[in-house]
């Protein structure tokens, strides 16, 4: 009697998790049906849900992305690195207006530093692109780093999916500012341009910061104002041209594109983006631009698999116990990191 009573609640228990999960999908096809009919405010709750920490959102957010009618692909993405001041916010702007004329609808993933002491942010990048974030074919989006490395957010990648799916086609992607994690955004963009100011150190300073390498197009910004700033850009970049004919032939990709900028000329802004809208319909024709999306996808494939890891991990019985325990002992100097780690994975299996 007592075991017949205890399948009978093991199946209702079971039908319940069904029934959730009906119901989960249920809602999730709805809402992604109205982020592809271009609905902006489910495109702004779909990317909250996606970017949110909290354990009870994370099946929502999985079950968002899967009943996505949208394969990836779809948009060109156009990476943006530089240091802080360089002019990113300006020169994006001026982008994504110049590609508006051109008749695309386009996405602005914006990246802003977070606080390690409180989590916050100023998310200020609507008010810097004022213009494009009020234009009807354009969606501007500021977003945190929280703790996350690589200049881009954790969600990024997932939030590029959702733009995809709401229609917009061209995706600027804005990172936090230059640095050897800042690579990240190489990896989920199909043209990365680096913004540099003149006179801000010579080219082997800028092999160090292990970013020269990666980029597609090199701007010396801020070329503008007197002869003398004007002529510093120009050496400036003859400086980085020098330094990057010491390094390998990119592992995709032609050589990159080197110039002066300024964000506050339209016309040169439009005219580099004609360079490098041809250079990535001249890519897609040679294949070089499906060699590496293949290349990202490896490497998508690779965080993914350290992400879900350490999320498993971290649900594991006994995990927090364990964990603030070893901190203590790390603390204290009472157990080396490695070994504090090695005791912790030994005693979750």
């Amino acid at each position: 009697m007592a075991k017949d009573l205890e399948n009978e609640a093991r199946k209702r228990a079971v039908q319940r998790i069904r029934e959730a999960k009906a119901g989960l999908t249920s809602e999730m096809k709805a809402w992604s049906e109205r982020i592809q009919n271009g609905d902006r405010v489910a495109l702004a709750k779909g990317i909250s849900l996606i970017e949110s920490h909290r354990k009870e959102d994370r099946a929502p957010s999985e079950a968002l992305l899967s009943s996505l009618n949208v394969a990836s692909g779809k948009s060109l993405k156009y990476g943006f690195t530089g240091v802080p001041g360089v002019g990113k916010s300006t020169w994006i702007e001026a982008a994504g207006m110049a590609l508006i004329e051109k008749g695309h609808r386009v996405a602005v993933l914006a990246v802003d530093p977070s606080s390690r002491r409180t989590g916050g942010s100023m998310l200020g990048d609507k008010t810097r692109m004022a213009a494009l974030s009020q234009h009807p074919l354009a969606y501007v989006r500021p977003s945190p780093t929280g703790d996350t490395l690589g200049g881009v957010a954790r969600a990024t990648a997932e939030s590029v999916l959702l733009c995809e799916a709401a229609g917009f086609d061209r995706i600027l992607i804005e990172t936090v500012g230059v640095g050897q994690s800042e690579t990240e955004v190489r990896r989920m963009s199909d043209v990365f341009v680096l913004l540099m100011l003149p006179g801000g150190g010579d080219g082997v300073q800028g092999i160090k910061r292990g970013i020269l390498e990666w980029a597609d197009v090199v701007l010396m910004n801020k070329a503008d104002g007197p002869r003398e700033r004007i002529e510093l850009a120009k050496s400036s970049l003859t400086a980085y041209q020098s330094a990057l004919s010491l390094l390998p032939p990119p592992l995709d990709g032609a050589p990159p594109l080197f110039g002066t900028s300024s964000a506050l000329d339209e016309a040169g802004v439009t005219e580099w983006i004609d360079r490098m809208e041809t250079r990535l319909s001249d890519a897609a024709e040679s294949g070089q631009l499906a060699s590496r999306r293949r290349r990202q996808h490896q490497d998508m494939l690779h965080a993914m698999l350290h992400t879900e890891v350490l999320l498993r991990t971290q649900s594991q019985p006994g995990f927090s116990e364990a964990w603030s325990r070893l901190q203590k002992e790390v603390e204290h100097a009472q157990t080396p990191p490695f070994d504090a780690i090695r005791r912790l994975l030994d005693g979750l299996n």
